[in-house]
């Protein structure tokens, strides 16, 4: 057979442009590069041990038991529907319908995907806090739409919004606000003040707010707030959570909605073209992880908070400036007092110089140069991990 002088489908490149500027993501990249050089990995936010064991025992039960072995309801089994419901409101006296106004995805990337899929049309703008989750930019652009960013900035030891930013992103082709809190990568929390103006801004422009809240349960000063809890923003939110980060089992990929019944119908019919359903015994198993008393909660928030300490030390004491977070599993430094500037760069070298991972923050801006010397780093691991990274970096 003679060779093929061009790729199958001539010269036009296999990915398709909306995708194009992607690529392999930093995570793969990083985590391969700890594997490789046997370096602590501090890049990827997944814990190194697993949740309640009488949770796994649950999975295990399902599973043998024959639950969830086959296709589960679309929407998710009834079980774990109810008992998000129970969920929101036991902790934010939210009341949703559990079969109409729930939905069960892969996890909370599917989640977001299926929502954007969902809500937006070609030529929408959405506007995104920066920096983001690196997913949100490429569900944006498989929806044709366009990314607005809005930079929260460093302040004060910690990063902040600016409300007239936001106010001014605000086009007539404006759909919707994508917003993150706890927010990964900076670790904050945005405050009632900020959540306010975001609720106002929202209604006066009617527009739709999609809202990722899967660190909900890792607010180590204060409580986290639902936007959909304010006045106006029921009907409006879809706001987004996940067994994953709060029951530390982030393979087994179980994520929800909850929103109107229209809201929910809409991103349904996206989501079922995604992976129509999954996760059919872990569903079991965490609708009973959602109904652990109140002490598994705040030991879960103890725990993390105790450790964001040992890092966010260890982390000083190393010579970065440290923004110590206020949420989430992660802390952002800023590598200038090290006399470093390229954040990219910098974590590529990082492993060969003390055998850390980490991840540069500036592939998650748009504006590159606003994220150029920040650097995160996951402390979701054994606290002794934690040692021995800070011994580590003191080598810097």
């Amino acid at each position: 057979m003679a060779a093929m002088s061009a790729p199958a489908g001539g010269s036009r490149p296999f990915l398709n442009r909306r995708l194009a500027a992607f690529g392999t993501t930093i995570f793969a990249e990083m985590s391969a590069l700890a594997a490789r050089t046997g370096s602590i990995n501090l890049g990827q936010g997944f814990p190194d041990t697993d949740g309640p064991a009488e949770i796994a025992e649950a999975a295990s039960r399902a599973v043998l038991s024959g639950l969830g072995n086959q296709y589960p309801p679309g929407p998710g089994v009834p079980e774990l529907r109810t008992a998000i419901a129970r969920h929101q409101q036991r902790f934010y006296g939210l009341a949703y319908d559990p079969d109409t106004e729930v939905l069960v995805t892969a996890g909370a990337t599917e989640a977001i995907a299926a929502s954007l899929l969902a809500l937006l049309e070609p030529g929408d703008e959405v506007i995104a806090l920066e920096p983001y989750y690196d997913s949100y930019a490429a569900c944006i652009a498989m929806a044709g739409a366009t990314r607005v960013p809005v930079t929260l900035r460093p302040h004060a030891g910690a990063f902040v919004l600016d409300l007239d930013e936001l106010r001014a992103a605000v086009t007539p082709r404006t759909r919707l606000i994508l917003l993150n809190t706890p927010h990964n990568p900076t670790g904050t929390v945005l405050s009632a003040a900020e959540l306010a103006a975001v609720a106002e801004l929202a209604v006066e422009r009617d527009l739709l707010v999609v809202t990722d809240e899967v660190y909900e349960h890792l607010v180590f000063e204060g409580a986290h707030t639902p936007l959909a809890s304010l006045p106006g923003m029921r009907e409006r939110t879809v706001t987004i959570s996940s067994a994953g980060k709060t029951f530390s089992f982030t393979g087994w990929k179980v994520g929800w909605i909850t929103a109107t019944s229209a809201l929910v119908s809409a991103v349904r019919s996206a989501k079922q073209f995604l992976t129509y359903v999954a996760s059919g015994p872990f569903q079991y198993a965490i609708a009973e992880a959602l109904h652990l008393p109140d002490s598994y909660f705040e030991g879960f928030r103890a725990d993390l908070a105790a450790k964001r300490d040992i890092l966010a030390d260890g982390l000083t004491a190393a010579g970065f400036e440290v923004f110590r977070p206020q949420g989430t599993y992660f802390i952002t430094t800023d590598i200038s007092p090290l006399g470093e500037k390229d954040g990219l760069a910098f974590c590529r070298a990082l492993p060969e110089r003390c055998g850390v991972v980490a991840i540069p923050n500036q592939v998650f801006y748009d504006d590159q140069a606003a994220g150029a010397t920040q650097v995160r780093w996951a402390f979701c691991k054994r606290t002794g991990v934690l040692q021995e990274a800070a011994d580590r970096l003191r080598r810097l």
